[in-house]
């Protein structure tokens, strides 16, 4: 018979607080692990316009950018803890834990045509409204990351345009994104910056999925920067193109193919592209064609089937549509949203007044956008974003 030198009592007693003991000195997050989230929170503005004014904003008139973008602002911080709809969407009826990310379209600065603000002052109204207004944090706990492009205004005021302007350029805006984006080693400077080098390219792989940012519109010259990009990226991971226009772009937003490339008043290009037009010598206003540009892109579309998205803003209103390009040969899931102060709906009727909420789902590839209507009772400001229209995608590649 074995005999035990304590009692079996005692024995018990010692085992369970060596026991307890050992599991006193595991950490508490051992036993808390968990799969790390996989979804993504991103609200999407764009078109900020600092140095306008809207015509009328909740009972005023003529009331100044900063004031609007300061409502917005404090209505996106508003937004955790609210269900979203029973849309079928993802996360549906489910509430908002937190926002990862805010993307800024462009148009931080209105141009600068008299007697417009400086970009310089535009883009310090911008840093107190957004970066020192916006109390977001993610669904990790870390404060809300910034992703921004710049738009056509932005690059006006640092290349110059047709009508006068004061001053005459102004780079300050693309100077500061080009810092926050690509963060260079030596950053860049107002005296330095140089568009025609200078472009703000980049991207950013989010739980699995490769977001693109790009200057103004992928033309010809930018598909060159993306064509290096996704040489890098598995032809099985879903990207998103993220720009300030439109697929279909603008043929002012072209530059002018008559040597010696100037812009005029009578041609009406802002050489805001590195492409030249190739459908006449004038850019017939907000109509004119640019199917031969969109060819190109389309090409580019086509050779890389793993682009599932297109987010924009220029053109402001909320909408979710397909871009086909010039031949319906091509179906590309497109979601264009409004702009707080140049909005074609909502400058005349601010309940209209909108931004995005995109949630998807990087474990089933699901993706919503939904509109969120941040100001649909004037009177009352505390009154809290109504959700519009939404749509859902599969980003998952076949």
């Amino acid at each position: 018979m074995t005999h035990f030198p304590l009692k079996l009592s005692t024995y018990l007693k010692h085992s369970i607080l060596a026991s307890c003991l050992i599991l006193a000195l595991i950490p508490v997050k051992a036993f808390c692990q968990t799969t790390p989230s996989q979804d993504i929170e991103i609200l999407f503005t764009s078109d900020a316009h600092f140095g306008i004014t809207r015509k009328a904003f909740r009972g005023d008139s003529n009331v100044k950018s900063s004031v609007v973008n300061a409502a917005m602002i404090r209505q996106m911080n508003a937004l955790p803890g609210q269900s979203l709809p029973a849309d079928g969407g993802v996360k549906a009826g489910q509430p908002i834990n937190g926002i990862d990310y805010l993307i800024e379209g462009g148009d931080i600065a209105n141009r600068m045509e008299i007697p417009i603000q400086s970009a310089a002052a535009s883009w310090a109204q911008f840093e107190t409204a957004y970066m020192g207004g916006i109390k977001l944090k993610g669904t990790d706990g870390e404060p809300v990351k910034f992703l921004i492009v710049p738009g056509n205004h932005d690059i006006s005021n640092a290349i110059g345009y047709a009508k006068p302007m004061k001053p005459l350029s102004d780079p300050t805006s693309m100077v500061k994104i080009y810092n926050l984006m690509l963060k260079p080693a030596t950053p860049m400077t107002n005296e330095a910056y140089n568009y025609a080098t200078d472009k703000i390219n980049y991207s950013r792989d989010i739980k699995g999925i490769h977001f693109m940012f790009i200057t103004l519109w992928a033309d010809s010259a930018e598909r060159i920067w993306m064509e290096k990009d996704l040489a890098n990226v598995a032809k099985t991971t879903s990207v998103i193109i993220i720009c300030h226009d439109q697929p279909t772009c603008e043929a002012k937003h072209f530059t002018n193919p008559i040597p010696p490339h100037n812009m005029t008043l009578e041609n009406k290009f802002e050489n805001l592209t590195a492409e030249y037009y190739k459908e006449g010598v004038v850019a017939a206003g907000d109509g004119g064609s640019t199917d031969i540009e969109q060819r190109g892109f389309v090409k580019f579309l086509k050779a890389h089937p793993n682009i599932k998205a297109y987010i924009h803003g220029n053109s402001n209103w909320n909408e979710f549509y397909t871009y086909t390009g010039p031949d319906n040969d091509v179906a590309l899931p497109v979601f264009r949203v409004d702009s707080p102060m140049k909005g074609k709906f909502s400058a005349k009727d601010e309940t209209k007044l909108s931004f995005h909420l995109i949630s998807i789902d990087a474990a089933t590839m699901q993706m919503t956008v939904r509109e969120c209507l941040w100001n649909t009772t004037p009177t009352n400001p505390s009154t809290k974003v109504v959700f519009g229209d939404s749509k859902t995608i599969s980003l998952a590649v076949n």
